[in-house]
Parts: C-alpha cells; structure tokens; sequence
C-alpha cells in the first residue's frame, strides 16, 4: 500500500517549475509515505472501525509534516478517529461522517493513503 501511495503522490504533485516540482514532490512524497505507513498500521478498519480509529489517533499526532494542508488535514483526521472512538459518540454516524470527510481531504493531498 505505501508503494502505492508513493506512485500514486508522484503522479498528483503538481507546480510552476520543474525543479521546484522536484523538490516539493518529494516532500510532499516523503509526507504522503509517512502518513500512508501510520494508517496501514493497527486493527482492519473494516473488522474493528472504532479500533482502527482509536490506534491512529497518537500515531497521526506524532507525525512532522512539513506539508502545511497535508498537515492541517492529518491533524483533522486524528480528531475525527478520536470523536470517532471515545465516549458515547463513539461509532455514530455523524463522527463517521467527519472521519470519512477527514480522510478524503487527506486522500485529495494523497491519493489511497488513507483507508
């Protein structure tokens, strides 16, 4: 999976000049691999989604993302698996509705990284 992400980032990074496409390419890949590698880790998010959601969240926290909306958007992310798995709210459909909102933006930076 991270392979793929790594592939498929590349394709996504866009910029006014080749070499500043270069170089923001390949932070932005490094960024994109290391979110990538964090959400393949822990529970099957189909098998366990409250689980998954829950072992993402310090993970995702921990991450130095130099990408300023990849970041802003991985941050997101990690308080929509939080609500997603705390309390009383956890599974319900409208933290549901945030994880899956989160993770398109993440995936709009990163194609397939998220789950």
């Amino acid at each position: 999976m991270a392979l793929l992400a790594i592939a498929l980032a590349a394709c996504g990074s866009t910029s006014s000049s080749a070499s500043a496409s270069a170089v923001t390419g390949s932070a932005l890949q490094r960024d994109c691999t290391a979110v990538a590698d964090v959400l393949a880790d822990g529970p099957d998010p189909d098998a366990d989604s409250v689980g998954y959601a829950e072992a993402q969240v310090l993970p995702l926290r921990q991450l130095t993302i130099g990408d300023a909306a990849l970041s802003r958007d991985v941050l997101t992310l990690a308080r929509a698996y939080q609500a997603f798995s705390s309390g009383s709210g956890a599974g319900s459909h409208a933290a549901a509705a945030a994880v899956t909102k989160a993770e398109n933006s993440v995936n709009s930076i990163c194609p397939q990284a998220a789950p």
